[in-house]
């Protein structure tokens, strides 16, 4: 039986708490805390440690999927929770001021995890627009082409368990 750790991380509203509660077996630890910054103009409650979620494999393997708090006064949970990570999944609402933005700041955040452990990362872009993706999905590699080769960029919708769970099998094959 083997044991694996996946990490959610992103901003706050990227669908991190929402993609592992849409993939996991188990119901979710959720630490949601009365938003009490900006954020409260986006949600009214928002992680203030983390997410935790777990995927059941047939063969008897497990997969932990933990999500990061987004906002940056949490950012020692960021290092807490990727300790012993096998992969990164990084998480971005399209639907942003600035999306190409966010992830440019994930991507260097994690950014010893990412180039210098060479931890697998998948980037999921959130809450796109169907019609007519903006930005797309070209200018977010090209920024994640800025960090490492190869990162894989995925369009999500967080609450779909094929979405999420092809994010997850793409860092599992990584």
């Amino acid at each position: 039986m083997s044991n694996y750790k996946i990490i959610f991380t992103g901003p706050v509203g990227a669908g991190k708490t929402t993609a592992i509660g849409t993939l996991s077996d188990i119901e979710t630890v959720r630490t949601e805390s009365a938003a009490s910054d900006m954020t409260r103009e986006r949600k009214p409650e928002t992680t203030v440690a983390m997410d935790y979620g777990r995927i059941s494999l047939p063969d008897g393997t497990s997969i932990h999927l933990y999500g990061t708090p987004g906002q940056e006064r949490f950012d020692f949970m960021w290092d807490i929770l990727s300790r012993g990570s096998m992969g990164l999944a990084i998480l971005i609402n399209a639907k942003a001021p600035k999306p190409l933005d966010d992830l440019r700041f994930y991507l260097d955040a994690f950014k010893g995890l990412i180039v210098e452990q060479d931890l697998p990362v998948v980037v999921g872009i959130n809450q796109v627009n169907k019609d007519q993706p903006e930005p797309t999905r070209a200018e977010f590699k090209a920024v994640a082409e800025e960090f490492r080769l190869g990162i894989p960029v995925l369009m999500i919708d967080a609450r779909e368990e094929k979405d999420v769970r092809r994010m997850v099998m793409t860092l599992l094959f990584s």
